[in-house]
């Protein structure tokens, strides 16, 4: 009963605590008075655009914003892949050597598009400099960019120009991420989290072997990986280590922190479109996702193994940390797959099979929440289809926040949902025909078909957790997975910014008699059959194949 009590009370938290952050997250990307912050940042955001030659006028194309956009990444990437295949000997008291390239451009991949997927063991391969000059630094930019790039395509639904990349993201880092990452920070620090930039100790242990214990500057590093969607540990047990997420209350703490910007992203979209009602209807939707798949798989992951009842009664605790318990890691695995975080506290490849379902449902829908900025968007293009689909069933006009939803819009929502199949389905179709030695699969099976598919499906939706019982760290998985990497993120952003720029040109029209309403509760529940049928049902024969199947055996 205590688990259910706890997550009922964190995600409380999380409803309480998002429109006080809406209303600042509003007041920030409108450019609205705030004397508290302006008097500081003003100056020092004006000057770094000066220094790069911005004028910080606003975009006047959807081109216009991404160009910016992608030079900018492509400048933050250089210099961390560099840093992870030099790796110098500059705070980096093992003296580990550079990574293979292969390895070191899947990193820097992995990290600059906010997905963090690693197919190696910090603590055993990287310095406290490449954690900090290439890991926490593309943390706050990758985080940044994508939190800009939403309200760039919120700004465009409610008829504003789109803005411009560089104000975006320099709002995003100081007046959101860099403030929010610090309190937070301190208050794991006061859990216990290390924030040292002390080298490993060695330490004897009561059996006389020795051991080394590494430390470094993880209390910020895991701040931002949480509130920034990012989800890459420090080390390579993640939030299951006691260094990362020490206490029930550092557990619960964190897993607010994921879902906290997001909330408020839903918020500061009706106060945008200066419809409260609208923005409020669309989170209590994906809440209502969140809560079916945490129920699911808290039920799950506590009803425990079928197959060992006769010796064992209980809760499903392989893989798991007893601090936790195994309700509120399932609760953990659905939020962090939800929000596209990534960060894990216990062994998603030792979960029940209807917890492995849920995942991999939150992958493929890439809505319950969302990723960083972009979970609104994609929530965004499923209105505008349900407005279609629902204007053409009952005869009324295809309109949505005042602007009809004309053929344009429809083509670019229908090119977005194809993108993440595309990259999710043929790279698997690939692995698995190439047998079990590319593929690198532990186990047969069903659970191997899961393992395959939920690491593509992780990498093109930027989310970065993985079933890792898998041989993940060969060239091909490190090339393969970088493609969808790369294709999840940058597709889909420059899809979504055209939608959103040629939806803020259509004319503005008065509600008529013939106008259909889509802040009303009918057509919120009919949103949310429109997107499991066109989501979920896309992917449904390798459900049935993977989690489905073994759930199935199991029962039987």
């Amino acid at each position: 009963m205590l688990p259910w009590l706890l997550a009922a009370i964190t995600l409380a938290a999380v409803a309480l605590t998002g429109p006080s952050l809406g209303r600042h997250l509003f007041e920030v990307f409108d450019d609205r008075p705030q004397p508290a912050w302006d008097r500081w940042l003003n100056p020092i955001e004006a000057a770094l655009l000066r220094w790069i030659g911005d004028a910080g006028r606003s975009a006047e194309s959807a081109s216009g914003y991404l160009a910016p956009l992608l030079i900018s990444n492509a400048l933050f990437a250089l210099p961390a892949l560099a840093l992870l295949l030099l790796q110098p000997h500059w705070l980096n008291p093992l003296g580990f050597g550079g990574l293979r390239w292969d390895l070191a451009l899947h990193t820097t991949i992995s990290f600059l598009t906010n997905t963090d997927q690693q197919h190696l063991i910090p603590e055993q391969s990287l310095g406290t400099l490449a954690q900090l000059g290439a890991m926490q630094f593309l943390m706050f930019v990758s985080a940044g960019t994508g939190l800009a790039v939403g309200f760039a395509v919120i700004r465009g639904f409610s008829g504003r120009p789109i803005g411009n990349f560089h104000r975006d993201l320099l709002h995003s880092l100081t007046r959101v991420l860099i403030p929010a990452s610090l309190l937070l920070a301190l208050f794991l620090l006061v859990c216990g989290v290390p924030m040292t930039l002390a080298p490993p100790l060695q330490i004897t242990t009561l059996e006389g072997a020795s051991q080394l214990l590494p430390r470094g500057p993880i209390a910020l590093f895991e701040a931002i990986k949480q509130l920034g969607e990012n989800g890459g540990g420090y080390v390579s047990a993640n939030s299951a280590h006691p260094y990362e997420n020490p206490t029930l209350l550092s557990n619960l703490v964190s897993t607010w922190a994921m879902l906290i910007i997001p909330a408020a992203t839903l918020d500061a979209f009706g106060r945008f479109v200066g419809n409260r009602r609208q923005s409020n209807l669309l989170l209590a939707l994906v809440f209502g996702l969140l809560l079916i798949g945490a129920a699911v798989a808290m039920g799950a992951e506590q009803a425990g193994n079928p197959v060992l009842d006769r010796w064992i009664s209980g809760g499903n605790l392989q893989g798991k940390e007893l601090r936790f318990g195994a309700g509120l890691t399932g609760l953990w695995s659905v939020v962090t797959t939800g929000t596209m975080t990534g960060a894990v506290n216990g062994a998603i490849d030792a979960a029940m099979p209807l917890t492995i379902l849920t995942t991999l449902f939150n992958l493929f829908l890439q809505v319950v929440f969302g990723g960083q900025g972009t979970g609104i968007a994609y929530l965004l293009v499923f209105v505008l289809l349900a407005v279609f689909l629902t204007g053409l069933m009952v005869g009324r006009t295809p309109e949505f926040l005042g602007r009809k939803v004309e053929k344009p819009q429809v083509v670019w929502a229908s090119l977005i949902l194809l993108i993440h199949p595309i990259f999710v389905l043929i790279p698997t179709a690939l692995t698995l025909a190439g047998g079990a030695t590319l593929a690198g699969i532990s186990n047969p099976g069903s659970h191997g078909i899961s393992q395959v598919v939920y690491e593509y499906a992780s990498a093109a939706a930027n989310n970065g957790s993985g079933l890792e019982g898998l041989g993940d760290g060969t060239p091909w998985w490190n090339l393969s997975t970088s493609l969808s990497l790369l294709g999840g993120r940058y597709l889909p952003i420059a899809a979504l910014l055209a939608l959103a720029d040629g939806f803020r040109r259509k004319p503005a029209l008065e509600p008529s008699p013939g106008t259909l309403r889509t802040d009303t509760g009918l057509f919120t529940g009919v949103t949310a059959v429109v997107l499991v049928i066109l989501g979920a049902l896309t992917f449904f024969p390798v459900l049935a194949l993977g989690p489905i199947a073994e759930a199935l055996t199991l029962a039987s």
